[in-house]
């Protein structure tokens, strides 16, 4: 909705992605926010489980 944010993978991976994209982005990364402008966008996906410890 606004602002950037860079995704880079456990494996190297990276990519970028701003207003207007849809992307997907599965476990095992890290992302921060691109520049001084704060990155909103909707997340729909994956909230039933987030921050949980896997299964024993």
């Amino acid at each position: 909705m606004s602002g950037r944010i860079k995704i880079v993978m456990d494996d190297g991976e990276s990519a970028e992605a701003g207003p207007g994209d849809f992307i997907r982005v599965a476990p095992g990364h890290d992302a921060w926010v691109i520049g001084d402008e704060p990155c909103v966008a909707v997340d729909w996906t994956g909230y039933g489980d987030y921050a949980k410890p896997p299964s024993a």
